[in-house]
């Protein structure tokens, strides 16, 4: 077995950054049929909650300790979102550029990009593709304020849970990531395809068994 070495050139990873989200928004038999691209994603934080350990007690001593379920959450933030989205937080159209607010709330799926670092080839060395699952929006606070002489974009918001999806041999799971620096090559780009559409077929969001299929070495 080789000695442990640190800090090695090359290995000194990093990650940055949010781009190239993606909406899906859920329809009534679980699949994310349709994409679309959301722009003004400013940020994505990830906030996973439970997996808390507690532990049992027999004849005086500690006899094991359960760890409880874990959950996945989130909060997004962005300049803007798609008008697909409305349905996602709780508004529906009524007449040509009329909506109303306080409306069923429609589960959806979310797709993002960061950057992977290191310190030979910088933000040019990779990335991960990070997809999120049966996603529900909180209402969110939205701050109107008078124009001034220092004018500030409305930053929208909104707090995320989610239900998790089925995965075959696994638990069922909300998150999905994947690394560009250890996927093939060839397989991501048709994973992209699918997430993104191209000319001939529309974006949608495949299910975690269709990504294991697609993406699993002789797939």
């Amino acid at each position: 077995m080789p000695k442990l070495t640190w800090d090695q050139s090359g290995s000194k990873l990093y990650e940055t950054g949010v781009k190239k989200g993606a909406l899906y928004v859920q329809d009534v038999t679980g699949a994310y049929p349709e994409g679309v691209a959301w722009n003004g994603l400013t940020s994505v934080t990830e906030s996973p909650s439970g997996a808390e350990a507690k532990p049992l007690y027999a004849d005086d001593t500690k006899y094991l300790t359960m760890m409880s379920t874990e959950e996945f959450g989130a909060k997004i933030e962005a300049y803007t979102y798609p008008d697909e989205f409305g349905k996602c937080d709780g508004s529906d159209t009524i007449a040509i550029g009329v909506s109303v607010g306080q409306q069923t709330r429609n589960a959806f799926g979310l797709v993002y990009q960061t950057v992977l670092g290191n310190d030979t080839q910088g933000a040019d060395h990779g990335y991960k593709l990070h997809i999120i699952y049966g996603a529900i929006a909180a209402p969110s606070e939205k701050d109107y304020k008078t124009v001034n002489d220092s004018p500030e974009a409305i930053s929208f918001s909104w707090d995320l849970k989610t239900t998790p999806v089925t995965v075959t041999g696994k638990k069922p799971t909300a998150s999905i990531s994947i690394d560009s620096t250890k996927a093939d090559p060839a397989k991501l780009t048709a994973l992209e395809t699918i997430l993104f559409g191209n000319d001939a077929t529309p974006a949608r969001l495949p299910l975690p068994d269709e990504i294991a299929t697609l993406m699993s070495t002789g797939a």
